[in-house]
């Protein structure tokens, strides 16, 4: 299966309102269902696993091991930890700007083919590379590694708190995904775990290089 980020620029989606009927006929907007505390802890232990594998893998590093590129073609840990930092904001604007926008679709749920628990391993799998969406490719956005780190932790952590307090009906908004097919809110969110996981792989991948700096 193909990464599940890497089309979101052309995706988009329409809802058609569903209506319950009172008794004297009137249309009334059906009650939101808000997550499960089951999909609040798995989503948020992901969330968080995820940000401390990045952390980790971007600590301790000298100037020349974070600017290192294997060959010209191949991205340094600099530029994988910008595109990590500003896929957060990318992800959650998704849902929050398209899979949200329209009304709830319960009946699309028997459109969803993909499990809960394989999607941070299907977008965290490598064997095929894929280009970036320009919004969310490297451009040199911070000089100092400190400010990447900290725009990915401030974007995270406001993720995670979203996701432990939101009332949003995100398992009954849904968007079609190009590799995955339909996906509802929760899933779109778990998107962003196992992008993470992805290139702090790719991260793994740049220090294991002969050339890379001791």
């Amino acid at each position: 299966m193909r990464p599940l980020l890497h089309a979101t620029l052309l995706l988009s989606s329409f809802c058609l309102p569903q209506f319950a009927q009172p008794a004297d006929g009137s249309a009334t907007a059906p009650t939101p269902k808000t997550l499960s505390q089951h999909d609040r802890d798995f989503l948020m232990s992901q969330m968080h696993s995820s940000r401390k594998e990045f952390l980790d893998s971007v600590a301790g590093l000298t100037p020349e091991q974070w600017n290192f590129k294997a060959a010209p073609d191949r991205w340094s840990i600099a530029e994988c930890a910008e595109h990590i930092a500003v896929s957060d904001d990318f992800i959650s604007g998704l849902v929050r700007d398209q899979v949200m926008k329209g009304p709830a679709a319960p009946e699309k749920r028997e459109q969803v083919k993909v499990k809960d628990e394989d999607l941070p391993k299907l977008v965290a799998e490598r064997s095929q590379k894929f280009k970036a969406p320009e919004p969310i490719a490297p451009k040199k956005r911070w000089a100092d590694p400190a400010e990447a780190v900290a725009h990915f932790k401030e974007s995270r952590d406001r993720n995670i708190a979203y996701v432990e307090t939101t009332q949003d009906d995100l398992r009954d908004h849904f968007m079609p995904h190009p590799a995955a097919g339909m996906l509802d809110g929760y899933q779109w969110l778990l998107l962003m775990s196992g992008h993470t996981e992805r290139h702090v792989a790719q991260i793994q991948e740049v220090k294991t290089d002969p050339k890379y700096p001791k």
